[in-house]
């Protein structure tokens, strides 16, 4: 799945680990998202999207 986590965490000048502490998870974790090796469960990617206060939708993109 496509996403813009990465252009995001960019933006606020966050390293991988920063993001993954707020999100609870670890950096591997967020590092496996950006790149598309990963989709996030359901309650991750609502944490996600509320946390860069955007629609899920404004930062996954089906690839279908």
């Amino acid at each position: 799945m496509k996403n813009r986590l990465k252009v995001l965490r960019a933006e606020r000048d966050w390293t991988q680990a920063d993001l993954a502490k707020a999100l609870d998870v670890s950096r591997q974790t967020v590092n496996a998202i950006e790149n598309g090796k990963y989709d996030p469960s359901l309650p991750l990617a609502f944490s996600i999207a509320r946390l860069f206060d955007k629609q899920i939708e404004e930062i996954f993109d089906d690839e279908e």
